[in-house]
């Protein structure tokens, strides 16, 4: 571990396309368009770098000069993923040979060279494995780094990234609770209950509006099924717009649902006794 790094060694799971649904919902961000310094942190990337290179190349299309500073408090893992960068700098591996990244020893205290911030910093599948109770404390940790208007993703998603969810939270708290699906041979979208962040994962029982959130989602999805005759995509718009109609504060409209997402204001899914 780095010395002076805040935070716990995670299992490190990762894999190749893993996280390319938050991705695609990050580049989308406001921040990443207005800020004079483009600087996103992967936090706690795993044992691979992987993630935080595609990211990169995913984030560049959006902003050309975006730069990613991928961080681990278990050093094997830099160093992994230094040999990675390596290669990616010999050029051939797929990934720009001079794109800006790089990776180092931190952990929730997010340490950045000349007082710098980040304008978002993605946390993937790493609160997963925390306490409950421990998430908060993270989370106000690690907005005091970000820039005016930036923003924290706390998402977690399954091991081939087809289940996703995630918070976004800024320094007033978190806004809205995200997922996002694929959409083919989708049984229910219950299925990212499984998925859904610390915060809220042991909140999918009666009396919580996540729990709410998850049936109402399930009912839409068994009325719209004649829709299926014309495919899953067509069947999850009808049931994006359906939880709108019935009183869901759902942001975005069929752009991003025809992706398979559904995001949602905090305030409809915050747990009961929950305090920022």
């Amino acid at each position: 571990m780095a010395s002076g790094a805040i935070g716990t060694v995670t299992r490190g799971t990762t894999n190749t396309n893993r996280l390319r649904r938050v991705d695609r919902w990050i580049a989308t961000l406001p921040v990443l368009r207005r800020t004079a310094d483009p600087l996103v942190v992967d936090l706690g990337y795993g044992a691979s770098g992987v993630t935080a290179l595609e990211l990169h190349q995913r984030l560049a299309k959006a902003r050309q000069d975006v730069e990613v500073l991928g961080l681990e408090i278990e050093p094997g893992r830099v160093a992994t993923a230094r040999a990675q960068l390596a290669a990616v700098r010999a050029g051939g591996t797929g990934f720009a040979a001079d794109a800006r990244i790089g990776f180092a020893l931190g952990g929730f205290e997010v340490p950045l060279p000349g007082g710098r911030l980040a304008a978002v910093i993605r946390a993937s599948n790493v609160l997963r494995q925390y306490d409950e109770a421990e998430v908060v404390p993270a989370w106000r940790r690690l907005v005091t780094r970000l820039q005016p208007g930036g923003v924290l993703i706390d998402g977690t998603c399954d091991e081939i990234g087809r289940i996703s969810a995630w918070v976004d939270v800024t320094a007033d708290g978190p806004q809205h609770l995200s997922i996002s699906l694929r959409l083919a041979e989708l049984d229910a979208p219950s299925i990212v209950a499984e998925r859904l962040p610390k915060i809220l994962i042991h909140r999918n029982v009666p009396g919580e509006p996540v729990h709410r959130l998850m049936l109402d989602l399930d009912r839409l999805w068994r009325i719209h099924s004649p829709l299926a005759a014309y495919g899953p995509t067509q069947r999850w718009i009808a049931v994006a717009q359906g939880m709108r109609d019935a009183g869901w504060p759902v942001r975005g409209g069929r752009t991003r649902w025809r992706l398979g997402e559904l995001t949602v204001d905090w305030a409809a899914v915050e747990p009961r006794g929950f305090s920022w």
